[in-house]
């Protein structure tokens, strides 16, 4: 068995604003309220390699892992695997983005997965959990770049946390 979960937010704001907000790690812990930090541990054109850090679990267990990021700015995808799995055998996302007639983005996030036999969870309960989770990090994602947009922002600084 293994998990997939796919998701989607229509965010209404300009495609490179949505596009350079959500593709710069370096600052997701202000953009994702999940995410303690970031360490960028490699760049090599549109490939990064990054170590994200979450907050403190409901156990006190802070999780952490590292990632392999490659941005397709012409393709408008983005694809994405975890290097050091943890309690995964694998994590394999892709990011799609999608203008539409309107001048809105749909962002689309699809995750491919399975837990190790030995993992605290199975792949039913991450899978519940995966989109629970998603929705709310699309939610303030969504939020936060469209009060960007409104204020005429054309992602040079960071996002606020809050």
């Amino acid at each position: 068995m293994s998990g997939h979960t796919e998701n989607e937010i229509l965010i209404d704001a300009p495609l490179d604003l949505v596009w350079e907000v959500t593709n710069d790690v370096d600052h997701w812990p202000q953009l994702f309220t999940e995410y303690a930090s970031v360490e960028v541990l490699e760049r090599d054109g549109d490939r990064t390699v990054f170590r994200l850090t979450m907050y403190p679990d409901e156990n006190g267990k802070v999780w952490s892992w590292v990632s392999e990021r490659e941005a397709d700015r012409a393709a408008l995808t983005v694809r994405a695997r975890r290097v050091e799995t943890g309690p995964f055998q694998y994590m394999n996302i892709r990011w799609t983005y999608a203008e539409t007639p309107e001048g809105a983005v749909r962002m689309h996030w699809t995750q491919d997965f399975a837990m190790k036999p030995d993992a605290p969870v199975d792949d039913e309960w991450m899978t519940e959990n995966i989109n629970r989770n998603s929705k709310v990090q699309m939610g303030l994602i969504r939020d936060r770049i469209e009060q960007r947009a409104r204020a005429g922002d054309r992602a040079t600084a960071p996002v606020s946390r809050g």
